[in-house]
C-alpha cells in the first residue's frame, strides 16, 4: 500500500536512565495535549516476538514541551490502588503493574477519567490470566482515585485497550475493548462491545463484533485491538458512523514448540456506534513503522488543524513515534458508499 502518512524522525519520548522501554501514551486535551500518562516498563522477561513474555509496568506522567517532545515525570500516585488490586488478587495470580492508559474527559464536571489494563497473570498457565479494565477519576492526574474496574474479566476473556464511542440515541455508549477468545488452534484477540451508560461506573460486556478467525484478513489474522475513533470534524463518515484505527496482528505460528507472533500493524475500520457494529475493516494495514520488527501499535490521536493530526504509536513495545495523518489522503482507502 502507498504510504499516505508522514513518519516523523526520532522518538517522541526522551527515555531516562530509569527505563529502557516506554509505550502507550495518553494525553489530556485540557492541557493542549502537553500532559498525559505513559506506560514505562520496569522489567522484561522473555521475547516480545514469542508468546509468554512478561512486562512489568508503571504508569508515569508525561510532560511535553511540544507535541513531538515529551519527558517522563513522576510515577502516578493513584489513591486506593493497593486496596483495589489486593481485592482482585487470586491464588496463583501475580499483579504486574498498571498498563495501557486511556484518558477521557467529562467536560460537564471537568473530571479526568483514566482507564488502564489491570493485569493479573499466571506465569505458567496463561489461560488463567485475569485481565481487567481498571478505572480512576479525579480533577487532574495528581488527584486520581481508583474505583472498582470498569470491566472485570469474565468466562470469555478480559478487557483492555479502550476505544470510547460517542453516546448513541438511546443515551449510552457502545464502547470497544480488546478481549480474547480461546479456540481449538489458539487464543485470539477479539474486539468486543462494552455497554457504558455511565463512564464512571462499572460497564457490561456485549458481544464479540470482530473475530480475526472469521474474517480471514491476513494482516489481522490473529489479534485485533481497537484504537482511537476519529472525530466528525477530522473525517465525516455520516450519521452514526466513525472511522477508527485498528491494531492488527498476523496469525500466530508454532515454530520449534514455541508460539511465534506475527507483525502488528495499524489499519482502518468503520464503526456504527448506534448499532454497535463494525461495517468495514481495511484489507491491508495503513501504518507500519520503518523500524518495526514486530509491532506498530497506536495509542493516541491529536487533531492539530482541519483534516490533519498527529498519531502516536509505539514500536516493538520499546519507544513512541509520531506520524502526521491527512484526512483527504486517507479517503482514498475508504470504500465509497
Amino acid at each position: 500500500m502507498e504510504k499516505l502518512y508522514l513518519q516523523h524522525k526520532g522518538k517522541v519520548v526522551n527515555i531516562d536512565s530509569q527505563f529502557s522501554h516506554v509505550m502507550a501514551i495518553a494525553l489530556d486535551p485540557r492541557t493542549n495535549y502537553r500532559e498525559g500518562v505513559i506506560r514505562c516498563i520496569t522489567s522484561r522477561e522473555g521475547d516480545v516476538t514469542v508468546s509468554g513474555y512478561i512486562d512489568r509496568s508503571e504508569l508515569h506522567k508525561a510532560v511535553g514541551s511540544s507535541l513531538e517532545n515529551f519527558s517522563i515525570g513522576n510515577k502516578l500516585n493513584v489513591k486506593n490502588e493497593a486496596e483495589i488490586t489486593n481485592r482482585l488478587k487470586q491464588e496463583g495470580l501475580d499483579f504486574i503493574g498498571l498498563e495501557d492508559p486511556d484518558i477521557w474527559i467529562d467536560e460537564k464536571n471537568d473530571l479526568l477519567h483514566l482507564y488502564f489494563t489491570l493485569p493479573l497473570v499466571n506465569a505458567v498457565e496463561h489461560n488463567k490470566n485475569q485481565i481487567h479494565l481498571g478505572h480512576a477519576v479525579g480533577k487532574n492526574l495528581d488527584s486520581l482515585e481508583m474505583t472498582v474496574p470498569a470491566l472485570r474479566a469474565d468466562a470469555i476473556g478480559g478487557a483492555k485497550e479502550l476505544s470510547v464511542a460517542p453516546i448513541n440515541r438511546h443515551g449510552f455508549r457502545y464502547n470497544l475493548v480488546e478481549s480474547s477468545k480461546k479456540e481449538s488452534d489458539f487464543t485470539y484477540s477479539v474486539v468486543r462491545l462494552a455497554l457504558a451508560p455511565d463512564m464512571g461506573k462499572p460497564w457490561k460486556f456485549g458481544e464479540i463484533i470482530f473475530h480475526p478467525k472469521e474474517h480471514k484478513i491476513p494482516w489481522i489474522g490473529g489479534h485485533a485491538s481497537p484504537g482511537p475513533l476519529f472525530s466528525e470534524n477530522f473525517i465525516n463518515m455520516g450519521a452514526g458512523k466513525r472511522l477508527g484505527l485498528m491494531n492488527g496482528r498476523e496469525a500466530n505460528q508454532r515454530i520449534d514448540g514455541e508460539t511465534k507472533y506475527g507483525m502488528f500493524s495499524i489499519g482502518l475500520f468503520i464503526y456504527d456506534y448506534e448499532k454497535g457494529k463494525i461495517d468495514w475493516v481495511s484489507s491491508e494495514p495503513f501504518i507500519q513503522d520503518s523500524e518495526a520488527t514486530t509491532i506498530t501499535f497506536v495509542s493516541q490521536f491529536v487533531e492539530t488543524k482541519a483534516g490533519e493530526g498527529i498519531l502516536y504509536a509505539h514500536v516493538d513495545d520499546s519507544f513512541i513515534r509520531a506520524y502526521t495523518l491527512n484526512a483527504s489522503l486517507m479517503r482514498s482507502l475508504i470504500p465509497k458508499r
